[in-house]
């Protein structure tokens, strides 16, 4: 297929989009975050501010945000980025502190992630320029398992996390069942390191369950996300997933672009 019949198919996937889905499939946010900037007066379709996402577009639609047209819908990608501790996962803020955004390089084009890592965990975050994309790998759905690293301090019943396979419910949230193992049981000591395995990844789950367990997390890492691994990527670094292990893993999404 030739470029140009390769951009005649692209434009005809995007016939008849709602505002929200064309912002999220160009890479600009994701949708949740898409109907927020609408509300905000800062999209405008056709020299006009929207004040509603209920609103399909065409590939003829001239859309702006903030005064500047959005790109045009590119192929999904994926990038491994290995977030450091001590960085939020957000676009800005307002206390100043530093984000997963500002530390890219600059030749990366506009991403979203998949995902968060809080403020002090460390580990594999995704990135993409898709926004759907994104949404479709968060959707409890979808949701892939996700394995950490936690270093803990304190006394460790194992019993007490045995227990956790069949869920837990802690101050009115409950948390799916999750798998909590030692890596070495012939450590002893008040320090040690555990295995974690969940799908659902609640705000900050794992640091409120040890806490829950009176047990102290003083590091904690992701280590993996689904097939994705963080392997011996160097923190900060960023690496692009080549396109055929992206169709091999996500073949389901990439089926729905063909509708």
């Amino acid at each position: 297929m030739t470029d140009k019949q390769k951009k005649i198919e692209s434009t005809k996937k995007f016939e008849g989009e709602r505002i929200a889905k064309r912002l999220a499939r160009a890479g600009v946010c994701s949708r949740r975050e898409a109907e927020r900037l609408i509300g905000t007066g800062r999209v405008m379709v056709d020299g006009k501010t929207l004040t509603s996402p209920a609103l399909n577009v065409t590939a003829q639609s001239k859309i702006m945000v903030d005064g500047k047209p959005i790109a045009a819908p590119e192929a999904p990608r994926v990038w491994r980025y290995h977030k450091p501790a001590g960085v939020l996962t957000t676009a800005r803020d307002p206390q100043g502190r530093p984000t997963v955004f500002e530390k890219l390089p600059p030749e990366l084009p506009r991403v979203v992630s998949i995902g968060r890592l809080d403020f002090n965990t460390e580990g594999l975050l995704l990135l993409t320029n898709d926004g759907e994309l994104a949404r479709h790998l968060e959707l409890p759905v979808h949701a892939w398992l996700r394995h950490y690293r936690v270093r803990v301090h304190g006394t460790i019943n194992q019993r007490k996390l045995a227990s956790l396979a069949k869920g837990i419910t802690i101050s009115g949230i409950h948390y799916e069942p999750i798998k909590i193992e030692l890596e070495n049981e012939k450590e002893h000591g008040s320090n040690r390191w555990l295995a974690v395995t969940l799908r659902e990844g609640k705000n900050r789950e794992i640091r409120k369950i040890m806490e829950h367990m009176e047990l102290q997390v003083t590091r904690l890492i992701r280590v993996a996300f689904g097939s994705f691994q963080l392997g011996k990527l160097p923190r900060g670094a960023v690496e692009e997933v080549p396109r055929r292990i992206l169709r091999e893993q996500l073949g389901k999404f990439f089926e729905t672009l063909k509708d």
